[in-house]
């Protein structure tokens, strides 16, 4: 626990000095300090039961998303409940989680439904914990929801863990101290897709931008063209797009005579199926402009998103948080527990919760209480491994997790529906890392937790 936290929630007078033995053990100074504090936050778990919020797009856009999520989601509970066979509990660098729920209190859960919209994701979130008594909130497959819901529990006195959000906002200038996402970010997804499309397309290109109408689409596209213009690209044109949008032709049809010869498609989940479906329909993959081959390319991918465009995704590159054919141990055990619950394997937005949850689960463990000041305390700078993507470390001044992130392409040559995406480069942590006062990622102040009290 560091002195200027201590000094913040009162616990040390300003100007005042930690005894040795506090300085020695912090951990466990920190976990008796909040553990005395059970009854000082919102919603502390009453009858050995501790609720959960897990709030998820059940319909919308990002729907084919949010199902897999709830089922990462129902997984995550029943390992930290001693059912199953535990999943990465069992590779996780951390050895606090040992099957008895959390912190001795039995996991359950409640449900919502975001439908891909901020006000009905507030909506349900206010739900979970004004009438279920949620002392956490996760989920969400859009960083304008994340967003919102975010600004929610920090308002509410709450923890929020992220789902799909990979806007630079929500770890930017929408960041708050209640709120940590496991997810990367735009920021993250240009630095590793850079370097790949240089060494496969060349400098010399023309750049065609379709982009979401909102804060994922708005700062994924800033990176992505800040990215490429870096190495020699020039953008074109950048088009938004209503979330809404399911016909793009009248967007893709512009591109023929735009003289680019590449498509950035800062689209996802059923908005990037039906874009990429347009752009082929037209014709663009098979066309020459300024003498080199027309190329597509979707910056955040997902199994799902691949799986809804068929062999439309074939050898188009992209970048995405996790993969089920990564073959670390974290990896290999998620996806055996996950197979034989489901009959097929997760994608990254399933990895993204599950790791989530657990996450959630250990540093409450650590902690030694629910109170949302202790459990963000140690997650706030927390390093680990076990979960997939090698060393991961939770940046303690704004919350962002930090980790390898994957490139892949479609695959030309699928063996099955869910072998579509091949990884063709792991991108270290450092180069995809950023300073806290980048300019992409400038404004606003993490603040102080809340406890809700």
């Amino acid at each position: 626990m560091s002195k200027s936290i201590l000094t913040r929630r009162g616990l040390l007078k300003s100007g005042g000095a930690l005894g040795v033995a506090s300085l020695a053990t912090p951990t466990i100074f920190g976990s008796n300090v909040w553990a005395a504090s059970n009854a000082g936050y919102r919603n502390a778990p009453t009858g050995g039961k501790v609720v959960l919020g897990f709030n998820v797009p059940q319909t919308g856009p990002y729907a084919d998303e949010g199902g897999d999520e709830l089922r990462a989601y129902q997984l995550a509970v029943q390992h930290l409940n001693g059912e199953g066979d535990g999943g990465m509990m069992n590779t996780f660098s951390s050895r606090e989680l040992k099957g008895n729920g959390i912190l001795g209190n039995k996991v359950t859960f409640v449900t919502g439904d975001t439908q891909t919209k901020s006000d009905a994701a507030r909506a349900s979130a206010k739900s979970m914990i004004e009438k279920d008594n949620a002392v956490m909130i996760t989920g969400g497959s859009s960083s304008g929801v994340a967003i919102a819901v975010q600004g929610l529990c920090q308002d509410a006195g709450i923890i929020f863990m992220a789902g799909l959000t990979h806007s630079n906002d929500t770890t930017g200038k929408d960041k708050k101290a209640n709120g940590f996402r496991h997810f990367f970010n735009g920021y993250m997804s240009a630095a590793a897709l850079a370097p790949v499309l240089l060494k496969n397309y060349g400098s010399d290109r023309k750049a065609y931008h379709l982009t979401a109408d909102y804060t994922w689409g708005w700062t994924q596209q800033e990176s992505i063209a800040a990215a490429t213009e870096a190495i020699g690209w020039e953008t074109v044109n950048n088009v938004l797009t209503p979330l809404a949008t399911t016909d793009f032709s009248s967007y893709v049809a512009p591109v023929l005579n735009s003289g680019a010869d590449v498509l950035v498609l800062n689209h996802y989940g059923g908005n990037m199926i039906n874009s990429l479906t347009a752009a082929v329909q037209f014709g663009l993959r098979d066309k020459v402009v300024n003498g080199k081959k027309f190329e597509i390319v979707v910056p955040l991918y997902s199994r799902l998103m691949a799986k809804g465009a068929g062999e439309n995704v074939k050898g188009i590159f992209g970048s995405t948080n996790w993969h089920w054919s990564l073959q670390d141990e974290g990896s290999k055990a998620f996806v055996k527990s996950f197979g034989e619950a489901y009959g097929f394997p997760p994608s990254q937005a399933a990895h993204t919760v599950y790791c989530q949850t657990l996450l959630y689960a250990d540093a409450c463990e650590r902690a030694g209480t629910h109170n949302p000041c202790g459990v963000g305390e140690a997650l706030e700078g927390f390093k680990f491994s076990g979960l997939g993507n090698g060393d991961v470390e939770y940046r303690a001044g704004d919350h962002q997790c930090f980790k390898d992130v994957l490139v892949v392409k479609g695959k030309e040559n699928p063996t099955s529906e869910f072998d579509l995406l091949e990884v063709v480069e792991v991108t270290p942590r450092a180069q995809v890392e950023y300073p806290i006062d980048h300019p992409m990622f400038a404004g606003g102040a993490l603040g102080d937790c809340n406890p809700g009290v």
